[in-house]
């Protein structure tokens, strides 16, 4: 397996349109999310990911799910990347997953480990095995807050050793995670998993940024990005500094919401998420459009 999952790969949101017929009165607007997927990669992204968490994924029919990846893979078509998040409450159901992303044409998969239970390291070996059983490139996904299981960097290594896993997105927010992980499995890909240690994660060695806010700021994290593995500390530093307060909110439980209402901001549609996610408070509004403020002042200025 050739392909490492690197570069910046923007986990994607999904737009929704009124429609009385669909869940919560709201369907998946795939033109708008396919318009969306293809300015990504024409910005300097390398990739999409959809059917993440930042794409509601778990909010999604299996219907729509299935046609938001098949939309990404279509707009990107062979100018980019597509990693489809194939999560799922057990090993079959991530696999089944993986199955329809291989028949669709996705570049790779993304995948937590079992959501809904407090696997022990042999399940979790087990599980990621299934789904790289498909045959497609695997991130594996290291998401502690949320599923209550850490891939460890011990357990990352014999999770290195299944045939096609060949990167890791890392969210534990612990950037010292980066050498250790390349230490003990040199072969993979280390992936920053949260905007708001992006930069630390590539000075470390990360080569891939699977992203949030580069669905608001894409050329910009790109051009982060470039710097950081060029060595360019002053500019990325320059750059990055203003834009982190607005990246912190990725790591927030509304980071749907906020991430949404940036693209907003910036004059791209996020609109609303569907429930059990409701709207930002009147007080997280107010400090979500402080730090898009400070974040788009400093790149008027640049």
């Amino acid at each position: 397996m050739t392909e490492r999952l690197d570069g910046v790969i923007v986990a994607t949101a999904v737009p929704y349109a009124p429609d009385d017929t669909a869940p919560a009165g709201l369907r998946p607007d795939l033109d708008r999310y396919a318009e969306h997927c293809r300015w990504l990669v024409e910005s300097g992204c390398r990739g999409v990911g959809p059917n993440g968490s930042l794409g509601e994924y778990s909010s999604l029919t299996d219907a729509e799910r299935r046609e938001v990846a098949r939309t990404a893979i279509a707009a990107v078509g062979d100018t980019g990347i597509v990693v489809v998040g194939v999560h799922g409450v057990g090993a079959h159901q991530a696999k089944h997953w993986a199955e329809l992303a291989a028949e669709d044409g996705a570049s790779g998969v993304l995948c937590l480990p079992p959501t809904m239970y407090r696997a022990n390291a042999g399940e979790v070996i087990e599980h990621f095995a299934a789904v790289a059983s498909v045959g497609l490139p695997v991130m594996v996904y290291n998401n502690p807050i949320d599923t209550k299981v850490d891939l460890t960097p011990a357990l990352v290594a014999e999770i290195a050793q299944i045939d096609n896993v060949v990167a890791i997105k890392e969210f534990s927010g612990d950037v010292r995670r980066v050498l250790e992980i390349r230490e003990a499995a040199p072969e993979l890909t280390v992936v920053a998993g949260a905007d708001d240690v992006a930069l630390e994660s590539l000075l470390m060695g990360a080569t891939g940024w699977f992203a949030g806010f580069p669905n608001v700021f894409p050329a910009e994290s790109a051009r982060l990005y470039d710097l950081a593995l060029q060595g360019e500390l002053e500019e990325a530093m320059a750059m990055y500094e203003p834009l982190v307060a607005a990246f912190r909110w990725d790591s927030r439980t509304e980071f749907v919401q906020a991430i949404k209402h940036g693209m907003d901001m910036v004059g791209r549609y996020g609109g609303p998420c569907r429930p059990p996610r409701g709207p930002l408070s009147p007080d997280q509004l107010t400090a979500l459009e402080a730090d898009m403020r400070r974040a788009l002042d400093s790149l008027t200025a640049a």
